[in-house]
């Protein structure tokens, strides 16, 4: 069955003359009648009676008018979906973000996007950086807020805040009644980190504190899991790390109750938080997030906080 054909069946049900039926479909009469002839063959069915005076519908053609009005529907139904979506007026947005991306940009972002756009839709996911840009590249996300700019061809970035790094420590550390410590006193404290690829810009930014701080980390174990690193720093006296922007967000997860935060500087270990798509994405609705992204990033970095009972996450 060719939808024309059906389109066709569809004016003369609903003229009932088929000289009418032809003029609505801009169709010589004798091709309206051959394409209603091979409509009828492609089904084995009669679907049209016609008399020089009436053109009635068979039971069959009753049918068929039912059916067939539901299936035209869908049709132009989807094509408007999809010009929609081409011309960047619908669709859904993958997004993936990590916790200061969630509490400092996004919300923002998203409002100003749906008020431009109210038929794009998203599907939201918090990740680390690591596996957000291995999303990325696969597909199953349009954009990613992560630590750190990747120098790989196939991303676009923009940088969108500056996100200071603190430390994390138990309520029962030496460190838990401090609002603040030199990093170069973590030379004498064992740490619990994360693997590289979970996080590489956090990572280096530690690191590299450490290598201007004159000191090596001592590195007691490495925790991917931020929720896990939690409850580690919870029980024994390690210390962990955790942006600013989570040491001011209180969290209910397991073992954050028992966790404070302390203020690091000379040097304050810095990240920068950017939002990254692929480079030859031409989706318009990708290039409208990214501005309404850009729209929302605060107007200046986030201060490191004095004393604060918060958890440890990236």
């Amino acid at each position: 069955m060719e939808l024309r054909h059906l389109v066709s069946f569809l004016a003369i049900a609903e003229e009932r003359h088929f000289g009418r039926a032809a003029t609505r479909l801009h169709l010589a009469q004798p091709s309206l009648s051959q394409q209603l002839q091979r409509l009828e063959r492609s089904l084995g069915v009669k679907l049209v009676d016609r008399t020089s005076h009436q053109v009635s519908l068979t039971p069959a053609g009753n049918v068929l008018y039912d059916l067939g009005r539901k299936i035209v529907s869908q049709v132009d139904e989807a094509t408007l979906k999809v010009r929609e979506v081409a011309a960047g007026r619908a669709g859904t947005l993958r997004v993936g973000y990590n916790f200061p991306a969630g509490q400092r940009i996004l919300p923002s972002a998203l409002a100003k996007m749906t008020m431009q756009l109210p038929e794009v839709s998203f599907v939201l996911s918090e990740k680390q950086t690591g596996p957000q840009l291995a999303a990325l590249s696969s597909g199953a996300l349009d954009v990613a807020m992560v630590y750190g700019r990747p120098w790989a061809s196939q991303f676009e970035s923009r940088l969108l805040m500056q996100v200071p790094l603190v430390a994390v420590v138990g309520r029962q550390h030496s460190w838990a009644n401090r609002s603040r410590t030199s990093f170069s006193q973590l030379g004498g404290q064992a740490c619990v980190l994360f693997k590289r690829h979970q996080c590489p810009a956090m990572y280096d930014s530690i690191l590299g504190a450490a290598a201007r701080s004159g000191i090596t980390l001592s590195i007691d174990a490495h925790i991917d899991d931020p929720n896990a690193t939690a409850i580690m720093v919870a029980i024994k006296p390690v210390v962990g790390f955790t942006s600013a922007v989570r040491a001011e967000s209180p969290s209910s997860a397991p073992g954050f109750a028992q966790t404070t935060t302390v203020a690091l500087h000379d040097p304050v270990p810095i990240v920068d938080l950017h939002a990254v798509w692929r480079a030859d994405d031409d989706w318009p609705q990708v290039r409208a997030f990214i501005d309404c992204v850009e729209s929302a990033r605060p107007g200046a970095p986030v201060s490191p906080p004095a004393l604060v009972g918060a958890g440890q996450g990236r």
